[in-house]
């Protein structure tokens, strides 16, 4: 008999969901902070970078209301729409056509860094939204929902 994964798990709340979950948001900030120093000249390595940012935030609320860091893993990936849809779902409210548009374009955002086999990337869109001001707002947003403390000293990464 072949393993069914269930469409929706069920959701656990813990206290190691929650270390993690903040874990995640400060990482997201982290991140964040190169992306509003514009550290990215290429626009291939800011939409990865972004794709980090937006799924560490979201992924703080999956956590933080009790999905596990594996399911995650296994049945969102690197997807930031499919992410955002459960996020949603599950009280995050986060709405953005913005970010729900860029969320196709980062979906996954693998797609960013690393190259097919002929050495190219999906064409960069047109049109690309306030990234800085997108990913600030989706954190002050997570932050406002998790009750996470915005970290004292940021330190950028990327």
């Amino acid at each position: 008999m072949e393993d069914q994964r269930p469409a929706f798990p069920m959701l656990v709340r813990s206290r190691e969901g929650r270390v993690l979950s903040a874990v995640r948001y400060r990482n997201g900030e982290s991140f964040a902070l190169a992306i509003e120093e514009l550290r990215f000249p290429d626009t291939g390595d800011l939409l990865y970078q972004t794709g980090i940012v937006a799924q560490m935030a979201i992924s703080s609320h999956l956590l933080d209301v009790g999905f596990d860091d594996r399911w995650c893993a296994r049945n969102i990936g690197l997807h930031i729409s499919t992410a955002l849809a459960y996020a949603n779902v599950t009280g995050l409210n986060y709405q953005s056509p913005e970010l729900e548009r860029l969320a196709t374009v980062l979906s996954p955002y693998n797609v960013w860094r690393n190259p097919d086999i002929h050495g190219s990337r999906p064409p960069v869109p047109a049109s690309l939204p306030d990234i800085p001001l997108l990913l600030r707002e989706l954190l002050d947003h997570v932050r406002d929902i998790t009750g996470h403390s915005r970290p004292r000293r940021r330190k950028a990464r990327g």
